[in-house]
C-alpha cells in the first residue's frame, strides 16, 4: 500500500496539450511513500515454552539477587525504595514479580504521530516501522571517503530519508555533527527533522536538558496540548550493559516520561564484552535489564509508551571488535522477540548491520541477514534500517540508497502470499494450456506493473548495455542515485508561523550559552 505525490514542472495541464502533457508527466519528479509494514507471515520461534520459562526465572533471580545500579540518581532510589525494592547504596535489588508487575502498565502499541498526518507510524502488534542510522560520528561518500560529519551531511540523510519511498521514520542522530557546539547541536538536529522532512523523529537523550528542549520544540510544532495527550517523538535510551543505568539516559527517559513520549529501553549488547558468550545467557541479561528500564519508566508516569530494545552484537575473540550477520546474534534477535510479546511490549531490535569498511559484499552480507532476521524475529521498530556501516561508526550515503532499496523486499515478505482468484492464477493456467508460454497471457498483462518486487537501484540489463553505460558496479550506481535524489528533493510544506517559532527557538537558546566541544 503506497501513496504517491506527483508535482510536474509544467504546472497545470493545458486542455489542448495532450503531447506536452505526456512529456511533463514522464519527466516530473515522483515522490513515493509506503506506508508502514503490517506483517501477513508468522513470527520464527526459536525457543520452547520449557527455554522462555527459564530465561524469565533467571531474568528475576537476576534482578532480586544480583540487582542493578542506578549511578547519580538519588532520586531514583527513592522511587524503587518506595515501590518496594532493596536499594542498598546504589544498588537496586528488585523482588521476584515486582519489575513484571510494574511493567504491565505501558502500553502494548501506540501511535508515533507525524507532522504529516499520513506519516503516522503504529508501533507494536504485527507491524515493523523502519527507521535509519543512528549516532555515527563519521560520513562516507564515494568522492570524499571517510570524513567527519558536518551539519550539511546530517541534512542530507535527513532529505534523503525523506525521499525514500520504503523508510518511514526520519530518524534521530542520523550522523553526529561535529562542525556543530556538543551543547548545541541537538537544536540543529531537531530543526533539521521538524523542516526538512515531515515523518516521525526522535528526541535527543545526550543530557537532560536537550531531551527538555525536544519536547519544548515538539510543542512548537505540534501544539503543547497536543504533545500533553499524543507520542510524538521516540528517543534511544541505552543500558549501560551490564546491569547498569547512568543519571544522563535515565535523566532524559525521566523527561520523556513525564511528557508522555515513547522511549526504547535497550541494552546494548557486545557478547563476550557487555554479556555472557552464552545466547540463553545474554538473553537473560537482556531480559533482565528491560524489565528494570521499563519498571522505572512505569514509575515515572503510568502509561507511559516504551519499546523493548535489543541490540546485540557477538564480538570476535582475536581482535576484540565487534561482528554483524552472525548465527548467535540471530537466535538473540528471535530469542528477545519472543521475550517482548510475551511481556506484551512493542520490539526494537536488528537493522542494517555490518562491520565492513566499504559497503562492499561483507556489508551486503552482514546486512541481509540482519535485515531479514529482524522481519522474521516480529521486530516493530527498526532502527538502523539503512546507512550502517564500519559497525556504527561511519553513516555511508551510498549503503543509505542500497539499504533503502533493499527494504523493499521487506515489505513485499512482509505481505504475505496473495491467495485471492487473481493470485491463484487459474485462468492464466486455463489459458496458456501444456507447452505455451505466459508472457502474452491475460493474466500476465494486467498485473505485470506489480507483480513482481522491482529494485530502484539494482542493474538487470544485458552485458553489452551495462558496458556501455560504464559497467557501473553497485557503489557507483548508489551513488548516482543519492545525487540524483538529493537534486530532486523537495521539502514538504509548514506553516510559516511555526517555521519562524522553531527557528527563533534555535537562535535563543544557542545564543544562551557558550559553545562547548567536549
Amino acid at each position: 500500500m503506497s501513496e504517491t505525490v506527483e508535482q510536474a514542472a509544467g504546472g497545470r495541464r493545458g486542455r489542448g496539450g495532450g503531447g506536452a502533457a505526456r512529456r511533463a508527466e514522464r519527466t516530473a519528479v515522483r515522490v513515493e511513500f509506503a506506508r508502514y509494514i503490517e506483517r501477513n507471515i508468522p513470527d520464527l520461534e526459536i525457543l520452547n515454552e520449557e527455554a522462555l520459562q527459564i530465561i524469565e526465572a533467571n531474568a528475576e533471580t537476576v534482578l532480586e539477587e544480583i540487582g542493578v545500579n542506578f549511578v547519580e540518581n538519588p532520586a531514583a532510589l527513592d522511587l524503587w525504595r518506595a515501590a518496594g525494592a532493596d536499594v542498598q547504596g546504589e544498588r537496586v535489588r528488585i523482588p521476584r514479580g515486582l519489575a513484571r508487575a510494574l511493567c504491565k502498565t505501558a502500553p502494548t502499541s501506540f501511535t508515533q504521530h507525524a507532522r504529516n498526518p499520513e506519516r503516522n507510524v503504529v508501533i507494536g502488534g504485527r507491524n515493523l516501522v523502519l527507521a535509519p542510522v543512528y549516532g555515527p560520528p563519521f560520513v562516507r561518500d564515494l568522492e570524499g571517503g571517510r570524513r567527519y560529519a558536518t551539519i550539511e551531511d546530517f541534512r542530507n540523510f535527513v532529505k534523503l530519508g525523506q525521499m525514500s519511498k520504503w523508510v518511514h521514520h526520519s530518524g534521530g542522530t542520523v550522523c553526529e555533527p561535529t562542525d556543530v557546539a556538543v551543547n548545541k547541536r541537538h537544536l540543529d538536529m531537531l530543526h533539521a527533522h521538524m523542516t526538512l522532512s515531515d515523518k516521525p523523529y526522535m528526541g535527543s537523550v545526550t543530557e537532560p536538558s536537550r531531551a527538555a528542549d525536544s519536547v519544548e520544540m515538539s510543542k512548537i510544532l505540534f501544539g503543547a496540548d497536543f504533545v500533553d495527550q499524543n507520542a510524538v517523538m521516540t528517543s534511544l535510551i541505552n543500558i549501560n550493559s551490564p546491569l547498569t543505568f547512568d543519571s544522563v539516559m535515565m535523566g532524559a527517559l525521566e523527561v520523556y516520561a513525564r511528557a508522555g513520549q515513547a522511549c526504547i529501553i535497550s541494552p546494548f549488547i557486545v557478547g563476550g564484552a557487555m554479556a555472557p558468550v552464552s545466547v540463553a545467557g545474554t538473553l537473560t541479561q537482556v531480559l533482565a535489564e528491560v524489565l528494570a528500564g521499563v519498571a522505572y519508566s512505569q514509575l515515572i508516569r503510568k502509561g507511559a509508551p516504551v519499546i523493548f530494545g535489543a541490540f546485540v552484537t557477538s564480538i570476535d575473540m582475536n581482535s576484540g571488535a565487534p561482528t554483524f550477520g552472525t548465527p548467535e546474534a540471530a537466535q538473540i534477535t528471535l530469542g528477545a522477540g519472543q521475550l517482548a510479546r510475551r511481556l506484551g511490549l512493542p520490539y526494537r531490535s536488528a537493522g542494517a548491520f555490518c562491520g565492513s569498511k566499504l559497503p562492499d559484499a561483507q556489508a551486503a552480507y552482514e546486512t541481509a541477514n540482519t535485515l531479514n532476521i529482524g522481519l522474521l524475529s516480529g521486530v516493530n521498530f527498526m532502527l538502523h534500517a539503512c546507512g550502517w556501516l564500519e559497525g556504527g561508526l561511519v553513516s555511508s550515503y551510498e549503503k543509505y540508497v542500497m539499504d533503502a532499496d533493499q527494504l523493499g523486499v521487506l515489505h513485499r515478505l512482509a505481505a504475505g502470499i496473495d491467495m485471492s482468484a487473481n493470485g491463484q492464477g487459474m485462468d492464466a493456467i486455463r489459458e496458456v494450456g501444456p507447452g505455451g508460454h505466459y508472457l502474452g497471457c491475460g493474466h500476465t498483462q494486467a498485473n505485470f506493473k506489480s507483480a513482481f518486487w522491482k529494485s530502484d537501484l539494482l542493474d538487470y540489463k544485458p552485458f553489452e548495455t551495462w558496458e556501455e553505460e560504464g559497467a557501473r558496479d553497485t557503489v557507483a550506481l548508489a551513488n548516482a542515485r543519492v545525487k540524483k535524489m538529493l537534486a530532486e528533493y523537495q521539502a514538504p510544506a509548514i506553516d510559516p508561523g511555526v517555521a519562524e517559532a522553531l527557528a527563533e527557538y534555535v537562535v535563543r537558546k544557542k545564543a544562551a550559552v557558550p559553545d562547548a566541544f567536549l
